[in-house]
């Protein structure tokens, strides 16, 4: 299962925090999608490095990655100085080829990678995703120390968010989730990346339905409708 470090400190308080929500998908309960949750192995591995306002919002994909994907970590971030025990760990296991995921700039055009190369490499590919809104994300590749010397690699091509509960900043901006699947494209790994696509989508399915109140369900399906 997805290895948790840093427990979250305070509930998220927001639009819909009367909402009774499953505690695992964080859904409105009669919407819960933990019945359809799966984990895979996947030819890389994810470390999910979360802003702490990200860890209760209902809206956050980061968890679907964690539960569609075996080994993902997700880690609270700690500031520009302390990566943690878990992340420290991982970034000094020779075995793994750590990279963090982040559009590309001429600010750092010598740490930028392809996807080829990191085929080629041999290690396992760990991908750093920094889970957060876009202004928070910044402040954490720009400000983190020790995330300075690894190579940054971009998605191959723009996509289309498919994501309506929250709006994107930028034109091809896409959630946390829809990113982890391209990575998985880019990695040649079709069957991952399809069984997290899957499970996204029916996340997105089931919160519109919450939040429009239409979650009703086919009685001999299960299936909203």
């Amino acid at each position: 299962m997805a290895q948790v470090e840093n427990p979250p400190r305070k509930p998220f308080v927001t639009r819909g925090a009367n909402v009774r929500r499953c505690e695992q998908c964080r859904l409105a309960i009669s919407t819960c999608i933990c019945e359809y949750r799966s984990e895979v192995e996947a030819s890389v591995e994810f470390v999910l490095l979360m802003h702490r306002y990200e860890t209760y919002k209902p809206t956050n994909t980061g968890r679907l990655i964690a539960d569609s994907i075996a080994n993902t970590r997700t880690i609270e971030w700690q500031g520009r100085k302390e990566p943690g025990e878990v992340l420290q760990s991982l970034l000094n296991d020779p075995s793994y080829q750590p990279i963090i995921v982040f559009p590309p700039s001429e600010d750092y055009l010598d740490r930028m990678t392809s996807s080829a190369a990191v085929l080629a490499d041999g290690r396992k590919p760990l991908f750093i995703l920094l889970d957060g809104t876009w202004r928070q994300a910044r402040r954490m590749f720009r400000h983190s120390d020790y995330l300075q010397n690894l190579p940054v690699i971009s998605l191959d091509e723009m996509r289309v968010s498919n994501y309506g509960l929250r709006k994107a900043i930028h034109e091809g901006q896409l959630c946390t989730a829809e990113v982890a699947v391209a990575l998985l494209e880019q990695m040649e790994d079709q069957s991952a990346a399809d069984h997290l696509a899957a499970y996204f989508d029916r996340f997105n399915k089931h919160y519109v339905a919450s939040r429009g109140r239409l979650a009703k369900r086919d009685r001999e399906t299960g299936e909203l409708v």
